[in-house]
């Protein structure tokens, strides 16, 4: 059978290579970057129908649909020379011509469950522009995943502070059809063991719920920390995810 594009309200959402897929309905979270750019975050796309990809300093991240054998190649001559990617994707991947993996991850993609979470009883203060530097800083120190000067554009960004310091933040990242990820939990070295990290979640899944969406997030897999409190706040896996870091 012939490749073809399904669409969904948002335009493109997935690429159908064989006859055996159209016998269940995609999971947009197998292939959550392409289809945040499809939909929801599709105000930060650039690239082409079938290849998109963020500002860098928004995010790192690019995607094709699932399949389509084109992609890297596609990206390759849409991106400038050395330009950065982060490409996730729930299988593991050889290295594309043209391209240099220099960091993979393997992953876990994680949804939440319920339909209510437990009140949080901090009270965060919406982090703005003018707290970027210091979100670059903790982000860099404790190395949850990407951030750059515009990724604070994803929205919901919430901090607490210690001294004027910024000691523990969470935001969204990835918005894909009806579900929200949460991203960038960190709590600086000096301020762990203090349940900041759950609090902040908690309060993510508060706002998350409240707008109708599905709280889902994604963790190293050696992560054992994490994956404990995900897991104790009623996350649940959902699949294997791989980053893979690369350059051309």
């Amino acid at each position: 059978m012939k490749p073809y594009l399904l669409r969904n309200r948002y335009g493109v959402f997935n690429y159908i290579p064989t006859t055996d897929n159209l016998n269940h309905m995609i999971d947009p979270l197998e292939n959550p970057v392409y289809n945040a750019l499809c939909s929801v975050d599709k105000k930060f796309a650039r690239g082409s129908e079938m290849v998109k990809y963020f500002d860098e300093e928004v995010s790192p991240f690019a995607g094709f649909p699932s399949g389509y054998e084109k992609g890297f190649e596609e990206l390759h001559a849409l991106l400038p020379k050395k330009r950065k990617i982060l490409f996730a994707i729930p299988t593991q991947i050889q290295e594309p011509v043209g391209w240099n993996i220099v960091h993979e991850i393997k992953g876990l993609q994680f949804i939440y469950e319920g339909a209510t979470c437990p009140a949080t009883k901090i009270n965060p203060r919406e982090l703005t522009i003018t707290d970027v530097p210091q979100m670059v800083e903790l982000a860099r120190l404790t190395k949850p995943g990407p951030f750059h000067s515009r990724t604070i554009e994803f929205g919901y960004y919430y901090g607490l502070f210690h001294d004027d310091k910024l000691i523990a933040m969470t935001g969204q990242r990835l918005h894909v059809d009806n579900y929200t990820e949460i991203s960038a939990v960190c709590t600086h070295p000096a301020h762990l063991g203090k349940g900041y990290a759950g609090a902040l979640i908690l309060h993510q899944l508060q706002i998350i719920l409240s707008h109708g969406q599905v709280p889902f997030l994604h963790v190293r897999d050696d992560n054992q920390r994490a994956i404990s409190l995900y897991e104790r706040l009623g996350f649940k896996v959902s699949r294997p995810m791989n980053f893979y870091f690369m350059v051309h």
